[in-house]
Parts: structure tokens; C-alpha cells; sequence
């Protein structure tokens, strides 16, 4: 990848995704700018819901992204600059444009009124989404894909409650019903509480089972020269303990975090 395209790519994640942009930075130098790539891809349809007011602009967003897969797995780039890395890195991993599509297909949720009617089908977004892109990195970094699911839905979950005041300003549910359903809310009202013992309950619950595939992650098998791909999920204790103090989380301890999982070499 030429140098420029590829610093433009990681200045892109680095503003828009610094999570990944420091654990692309465990990787191998010479597959980052591929690393990068495939998480400017990622930011650009996971922002779509976000700039769209219309479900059906959405809709048309994404398949100029499903096109724009398509032709560059076949060799052939449109010209942006991410559409330009997919396709080097296409040409030079055994990726199939479906595992992206794939992602480009359950990102429709995020800009439609749907909502998930329990934890399995949260999980199986989560793992169409960031699993499916961890899974893709691990194929870049050589190693088993298999290993990402547990990593990705610790990290969704714990995303997704970080993510609820600005989810639930556009009153966009991402909570499964039957958990608000047990707690006697409904969406709506969700939507505008703030300070009540409901609300606090289920994001405990979420929490939870963040750190319940946390442990099944740290606990599986070793990732080896996959760390990387799977890395972004060893903030998610750190992500979880600042939750329940309504903080944020300093760039400094995020780097420290990710730095005694690589040298652990394990979550």
C-alpha cells in the first residue's frame, strides 16, 4: 500500500476509532495499513445511522458500501481512499468480500425502528458486527478467526452501555425487550429516565454478561499472532469499573491496559 494512502487511513481511525488504532499498533507493521483499512470500513458504515434522518437513505448508503466490497474484491476501487485499501487488502489476504457484506447487512438495524427481542439476537448483531470484524482481522494477522466471537461480544456489550445517553437522545433502542420487559419499562420510558433503580438494574445485568465473555475470552484459547485482532476487548473490565463511576476513560489508561494484555499475550 502506498505510504500516503496508508497514513491517511490510519489518521482516519486514529480520529475516529482510537481503540483500534492503538491495538493496530501490536500488529505487525507491515499488515497495519491492511489492519486500518478494514477499520476505516467499518467506521464509515457504522457511522451511517448517525448522518441519516430517513431509514431509506440509510438503506442507500449501504449498498453503495456492499457495491463498493463487491468491485473490490474483484480488483477494482472506487475512488476513496477506503475503498482503495479494500481492495489491496483483498488482493493480498483471503478474505472473502462476504464476511465484510456481511457486516454492511446487519448494520441496517442501526437505522431502522427494530429492536431485539432478547439476548441471543443482541449478541448475533454483535457478533455479525464487530465479531465478524475481529474475525477479519485475525485472518490479516494469520491467525484462527475462531477466537474472536466471545472478544467481540465482551467488547459490544460494553460499547453499546457506554453508548446509551447518545443512543437513547435518538431513541434507538439497543437493549432487548424481555430485559426491560422483567424490569417493567417500556423502550420509551427507557428512553427518558434518568436517575431510577430500573435503569441502573439493567445495565447491571448487561455488564454482567460483558464480563461473563470477558472471562470466556481471557480463559479460551491463546490468540497468538492474533492478539491484536481480538485486543480492543481487554478495555473492557476498564470499561465496566468506569462505567458504575460515570466516567470516562483516559487514553493513558487504555494504553496501559492494552499494554499488559500484549505482554501477557492474552486478554
Amino acid at each position: 500500500m502506498e505510504p500516503s494512502l496508508s497514513s491517511r487511513l490510519a489518521a482516519s481511525v486514529r480520529a475516529a476509532d482510537p481503540d483500534r488504532y492503538f491495538t493496530a499498533l501490536f500488529a505487525p507493521a507491515a499488515l497495519r495499513p491492511h489492519l486500518f483499512a478494514l477499520y476505516a470500513f467499518n467506521h464509515e458504515v457504522a457511522r451511517i445511522a448517525e448522518t441519516v434522518r430517513e431509514p431509506m437513505l440509510g438503506a442507500i448508503r449501504l449498498e453503495w458500501w456492499r457495491e463498493t466490497v463487491e468491485q473490490a474484491g474483484r480488483g477494482m476501487s472506487r475512488n476513496h481512499d477506503v475503498a482503495r485499501g479494500l481492495a489491496e487488502l483483498f488482493a493480498a489476504h483471503k478474505i472473502a468480500p462476504a464476511l465484510l457484506e456481511g457486516i454492511i447487512a446487519a448494520r441496517a438495524f442501526d437505522a431502522n425502528a427494530e429492536q431485539f427481542a432478547d439476548f441471543m439476537a443482541l449478541e448475533a448483531y454483535l457478533d455479525a458486527t464487530g465479531g465478524a470484524l475481529m474475525r477479519a482481522a485475525a485472518t490479516i494477522l494469520g491467525g484462527d478467526p475462531a477466537i474472536a466471537r466471545p472478544a467481540a461480544l465482551a467488547y459490544g456489550l460494553a460499547g453499546i452501555l457506554r453508548s446509551l445517553p447518545f443512543h437513547n437522545a435518538r431513541h434507538k433502542l439497543y437493549l432487548p425487550l424481555d430485559l426491560l420487559a422483567a424490569l417493567h419499562v417500556t423502550p420509551e420510558e427507557f428512553f427518558l429516565l434518568k436517575d431510577d433503580p430500573r435503569v441502573a438494574s439493567a445495565v447491571r445485568q448487561t455488564a454482567l454478561r460483558a464480563r461473563d465473555h470477558f472471562l470466556a475470552a481471557r480463559n479460551g484459547p491463546r490468540p497468538r499472532g492474533a492478539l491484536a485482532a481480538i485486543l480492543p476487548a481487554a478495555l473492557v473490565p476498564v470499561y465496566l469499573h468506569r462505567l458504575s463511576r460515570m466516567r470516562d476513560v483516559s487514553i493513558h489508561r487504555k494504553q496501559m491496559a492494552l499494554l499488559s494484555a500484549a505482554m501477557k499475550k492474552r486478554l
